[in-house]
């Protein structure tokens, strides 16, 4: 029950410290619209979405209006096209972004994502072709995102995908130049790309998603620097403690538009992403909140710290609120939708290199840089490389969206206009990475560290779970083995280094499965 202090908190987030739902975002699968007939699958495609989505945009409005919410975009993502459109006998791919952003017109939505493909362990014909399609689709579109996922913690990286979409990078800005390049502002690469994102332009709909799902994307950083002004010079676990309250609270919001869109909707609910996305208004900034913790300008030393404590406690706050937390979840560092970044650019002390090692803490990636026109595309194949390794070896989803507008140089600006804001031309190192990206083939995937996955039988309250782990008291079975085998040569838990997790998932049993990190516990057989 929310008491009279919690609704003013909220009235007064809304009002004046630009909290949002950023956007509501419908997934639809297009898998059943495949067709060797190319048109075919193309009216297929468009009769599919707008039958979904007809009342989506409606929806989000009605919502707004009745619950005094900005719902600032309502968007669709779909199935990636490499996989719908490989079912038709076709060369020609852009056809279906056409479909695509005729779709999403009809609808009324702001973007339409999911001119995708996923090849980080490699490119099927169809994944190439619309690759290959994706300059000419997004000059000819206006609402198409698209997105490209190039590695993974499993798969490794396909360096001839991030080769490759140095060229494309390259030739979206050629041909959208008269636009100052906007393509690119609706292409990014990914590593580790998720199926549930309902941020653009790298939202897609899974193909492990349901038929059709609601998620929700909300936003905050307004909310947040304005909670940090409460505990000025307090020590940085206070901080921390401030920043997961208030991400609980704007997480509660977010479920609850999110879960009333889906019912009015007759669709399932997805998941709530929390995420602090900037705008270029002022007091919308990410690099603001750094700056209150204590940093003279962002970009300086301490920044990628500060990050860390920020996008850490974002996270577990939003995981207290909701059990449906998804997405991208976290802070989202994008020069150009960041007033505060883009201040920090121009003063010189946030630069490419600064940004890359705030992408190891951070929810995404290089987003929304400006590079000069000149850049060659294996430097930006080169960028794409090392943003994914850090994806890979970290395990988290990493991403490059880089706007090498042709004829801007350092010291010039790029203008998006609207949500997308400004961004200054970025420096690059202008020695050559040609000859590594040249090379081709595939960065193997990393040796990670796994878990024990241990089933608990017989404990039907977590309390007891919690206290048995603890304290080290449990029995549990290694690895899935036969009952005689397990039966023979059971292990447990002998000791404990450091606090073990406590989050466990309840089965129909009554059981509660855990994943206990490997170099958190010791296990030895016992007869």
């Amino acid at each position: 029950m929310l008491n009279q202090k919690e609704i003013l908190s909220t009235i007064a987030m809304i009002d004046q410290q630009h909290l949002d739902i950023r956007t509501i975002t419908m997934g639809i699968s297009l898998l059943s619209c495949c067709d060797p007939d190319a048109k075919k699958a193309c009216d297929k495609i468009y009769e599919k979405i707008t039958r979904y989505a007809e009342k989506l945009v409606k929806t989000g409005e009605d919502i707004q209006h009745e619950f005094g919410i900005p719902i600032v975009n309502k968007r669709i993502s779909v199935t990636p096209m490499a996989l719908v459109a490989g079912a038709s006998e076709t060369e020609d791919y852009v056809p279906f972004a056409l479909a695509l952003d005729r779709a999403a017109k009809t609808c009324g939505v702001n973007f339409i994502g999911g001119y995708s493909a996923l090849v980080q362990k490699g490119m099927t014909l169809a994944d190439e072709k619309l690759i290959r399609s994706i300059p000419e689709a997004l000059d000819r579109t206006e609402l198409v995102c698209s997105s490209i996922n190039v590695g993974s913690t499993r798969a490794g990286i396909n360096m001839d995908a991030v080769k490759l979409m140095g060229r494309i990078i390259k030739d979206t800005a050629a041909r959208t130049a008269d636009r100052d390049g906007l393509g690119c502002a609706k292409l990014v690469v990914f590593c580790n790309a998720v199926e549930d994102n309902p941020f653009m332009a790298g939202a897609f709909h899974g193909v492990g998603e349901a038929e059709r799902v609601i998620n929700v994307g909300v936003s905050g950083p307004g909310v947040v620097y304005h909670a940090l002004q409460s505990v000025k010079g307090q020590p940085l676990d206070m901080v921390a403690e401030t920043v997961k309250k208030t991400a609980f609270q704007v997480t509660r919001m977010g479920q609850l538009v999110a879960k009333e869109a889906s019912s009015r909707l007759d669709t399932p609910f997805g998941i709530v992403d929390l995420s602090l996305a900037p705008t270029p208004a002022i007091g919308d900034s990410v690099a603001r909140i750094l700056e209150e913790m204590g940093l003279e300008v962002c970009g300086t030393h301490g920044t990628t710290a500060a990050l860390a404590l920020l996008n850490d406690a974002v996270k577990k706050g939003g995981v207290m609120a909701s059990s449906s937390v998804g997405g991208l979840s976290g802070a989202f560092i994008p020069v150009s939708e960041d007033e505060g970044m883009i201040a920090a650019a121009k003063a010189g002390t946030l630069c490419v290199d600064k940004l890359e090692a705030m992408t190891c803490v951070c929810s995404v990636g290089l987003d929304m840089i400006a590079v000069p026109g000149d850049t060659t595309a294996e430097t930006i194949s080169a960028i794409i490389a090392d943003e994914a390794a850090i994806g890979m070896v970290n395990n988290k989803t990493t991403a490059v969206r880089l706007l090498p507008t042709p004829g801007k140089n350092v010291g010039d600006t790029v203008e998006m206009g609207g949500l997308l804001g400004s961004a200054p031309v970025m420096p690059v190192h202008k020695e050559s990475s040609a000859d590594f990206i040249q090379r081709g083939g595939r960065i193997p995937a990393v040796v990670i560290r796994r878990g024990f996955l241990a089933k608990i039988s017989g404990l039907r309250n977590k309390n007891a779970l919690e206290m048995g782990i603890e304290t080290g008291q449990l029995s549990f079975l290694k690895h899935r083995t036969s009952p005689a085998m397990a039966k023979a040569s059971p292990t447990r838990l002998v000791k404990s280094e450091g606090r073990l997790p406590r989050m466990g998932s309840q089965g129909e049993s009554g059981a509660y499965s855990i994943s206990i990190p490997a170099n958190r516990i010791s296990a030895i057989p016992c007869n």
